[in-house]
């Protein structure tokens, strides 16, 4: 995108480029909860999906990036979601998203679902301008006396609009899983690893095979001078030291 100026903040320079911020998308842990897994899959396929079940653009309305507070990603979008609500400005303001990313652990036989920000301290807003390029007053008040909203990025207090391909990459990056996630492995086969917990503590090998759905790897360890395979969960062991 263009060069970025402050809108809202005083004094402090806006934000890299959207195009730049979303081709090197980084993981802060958000969430843990437990799982449900009698209801995961139902509630994916009856759950209503504005990322997906809704037109990319939507006439008269562009996809915007508001920097906000660390950590208060979700808070901005709910607050922001409800003030629009109530004020009747859903014809200006659409859809607020925070795109994240779900991913399963297991430990201990135990799972749980762990959901990470793929932007922290981003939020993306879809939203309708004036003519001349501004926000509308009342949508301008709205925004910046709401808690953790720091700038949009944009030229000259004028938010500049994602391009298609970052609106389609961030809508993408918003979509609801559309089975349980899978666990994030970190090893490949031929990956030499040491053992950190269990039996084999303190022993080498070599990972064989990896085993996502079940959060397993397979590794080959020499047991009294011969390779044998052991399962592991995966949070048991760790690369090599090179």
């Amino acid at each position: 995108m263009s060069e970025q100026n402050q809108m809202m903040t005083n004094g402090e320079q806006a934000p890299g480029d959207a195009g730049e911020m979303l081709d090197q998308a980084q993981t802060t842990t958000d969430s843990t909860a437990p799982v449900a897994p009698d209801t995961t899959e139902a509630v994916a396929e009856e759950a209503f999906d504005p990322a997906v079940d809704m037109p990319m653009y939507r006439e008269g309305m562009d996809w915007f990036v508001l920097r906000v507070a660390s950590n208060k990603e979700n808070f901005v979008r709910d607050t922001l979601q409800r003030k629009v609500q109530i004020e009747g400005l859903e014809q200006r303001v659409g859809r607020i998203m925070v795109p994240t990313e779900k991913t399963r652990t297991l430990k201990g036989g135990k799972q749980r679902i762990t959901e990470t920000k793929l932007y922290p301290g981003y939020i993306f807003v879809e939203m309708r301008l004036e003519p001349d390029g501004r926000i509308p007053q009342d949508v301008f008040f709205l925004i910046k006396e709401t808690t953790g909203v720091g700038d949009f990025v944009g030229t000259a207090g004028r938010p500049t609009p994602m391009s298609p391909a970052e609106v389609e990459k961030m809508l993408h990056d918003s979509k609801m899983p559309e089975e349980e996630p899978t666990v994030r492995m970190e090893f490949a086969p031929g990956d030499n690893v040491t053992i950190k917990e269990g039996p084999f503590e303190n022993y080498d090998g070599t990972v064989d095979t990896v085993l996502p759905e079940r959060g397993l790897v397979r590794v080959l360890v020499t047991i009294f001078g011969r390779q044998a395979p052991v399962e592991l969960e995966y949070w048991q062991i760790q690369k090599a030291e090179e």
